[in-house]
């Protein structure tokens, strides 16, 4: 089925849909918040203007804000990002003080109270990590102030950062079970080719799933600022609907953006949520757990997984890569290098290359030790058609 769609039973109605959300992240891109000079102190004041106007309708509002690089490069006076890694994090320390100071005065128009939380994806795979985070956002909401997140840039590195904000926005959207994404952007929505370019370009109002057709159109419209272009808001909507959430990708540029999204006005692009969904454990394992390394497995193996809906068994697999402990996320590959899913392994990453290839049977002759016959078991376990089509049971 195609996920384009222009009048699907129940989506002539934006109002409807968006009648009982009394939970929402609002994400706000770098492409909204950079002007000339540094910060564009009116879309900032515009925006606040309508979250508070959710507020006092009994919406909690829990705000991902970007934007403290592009701060930071012209608070220091850089004309481009450096390409060192402890100045690209001095950058968005300078910047992240300037960001926060125009989010607090423009709220403290309206009376309301802000909170600054710093968080790196590794705070979402320690599982008391990731409750602690939940707690302080809830009791934040509880105390009706408004929780302003952002990436903490200044200690990520690769292997424990979100990648962009967009994909940020969209685990906290998980973790605080929120009933809406709304992500602003400095584009009107997703287009079928980039509208910057081509006059002739048509925009997307409904997408039913984010499938191959529509992750081509996202592809070929890359973002100006920032780190996250529009393939990345298509990856975070396809996390949200997988936990029957709706995200709406528009252009925070204009004015009254928010109040018009929730009055149902069809600006931007409206992604469904799936009715069928993958569980919260899978989509924990999935998308929240940063992967440690890859399992390469044979032809067997993967027809096992792929077909047979099996566990993964020492026997099918080639190789293991990385240094990957106990209880990591890995990805599975196939021989050929396509990624077949991702999954808890059971084993150490030293302990399967030394099992890798036998039976379930040995692996205590091999190891002294046999925590379980499989290296990762299917419950686990995400195939990446799970994915695609919204559905893996957990038991």
């Amino acid at each position: 089925m195609s996920g384009k769609t222009e009048g699907l039973p129940g989506t002539n109605s934006r109002k409807a849909l968006l009648k009982g959300v009394k939970r929402v992240v609002v994400k706000v891109g770098s492409a909204v918040l950079t002007a000339g000079d540094g910060l564009n102190r009116k879309v900032i004041r515009d925006l606040t203007n309508d979250m508070c106007g959710l507020r006092k309708k009994g919406v909690e509002v829990i705000l991902v804000s970007s934007g403290a690089i592009s701060s930071g490069l012209r608070k220091i006076g850089l004309s481009k990002r450096p390409d060192s890694i402890s100045q690209k994090q001095a950058i968005a320390a300078v910047g992240q003080i300037s960001l926060m100071m125009e989010w607090e005065k423009a709220f403290a128009r309206h009376r309301v109270k802000v909170a600054q939380i710093l968080i790196t994806r590794d705070d979402f795979s320690h599982r008391t990590r990731y409750l602690n985070a939940r707690n302080t956002i809830f009791a934040l909401l509880s105390w009706k102030i408004i929780p302003v997140i952002n990436e903490n840039d200044t200690v990520a590195i690769d292997e424990i950062k979100f990648g962009d904000n967009d994909n940020l926005s969209a685990m906290v959207t998980n973790l605080t079970e929120a009933q809406l994404l709304i992500a602003l952007t400095n584009l009107d929505g997703l287009y079928d080719k980039d509208p910057r370019i081509h006059s002739d370009a048509q925009l997307i109002k409904v997408v039913s799933r984010v499938n191959g057709e529509i992750l081509r159109y996202a592809n070929a419209i890359p973002g100006t600022h920032g780190t996250g272009g529009m393939s990345s808001k298509l990856e975070a909507s396809q996390k949200v609907a997988l936990g029957g959430v709706p995200t709406i990708i528009a252009n925070g540029s204009k004015p009254h953006i928010v109040t018009h999204l929730f009055r149902g006005k069809e600006e931007g692009t409206l992604f469904l949520p799936q009715y069928v969904t993958l569980c919260s454990r899978k989509r924990w394992i999935a998308f929240t757990k940063a992967p440690r390394g890859e399992i390469v497995v044979d032809r067997g193996a993967e027809r096992a997984l792929i077909q047979g809906g099996k566990s993964l068994l020492p026997s099918g697999i080639r190789e293991a890569r990385g240094n990957f402990s106990l209880g990591d996320s890995v990805v599975i590959l196939n021989e050929g290098g396509k990624q077949l899913g991702i999954g808890m392994v059971n084993y150490y990453a030293g302990d399967i290359r030394k099992i890798m290839g036998h039976k379930s049977a040995e692996i205590e002759s091999l190891l002294g030790f046999k925590h379980d016959d499989e290296v990762i078991h299917r419950d686990n376990l995400v195939i990446a058609n799970e994915l695609e089509e919204g559905v893996g049971e957990c038991r």
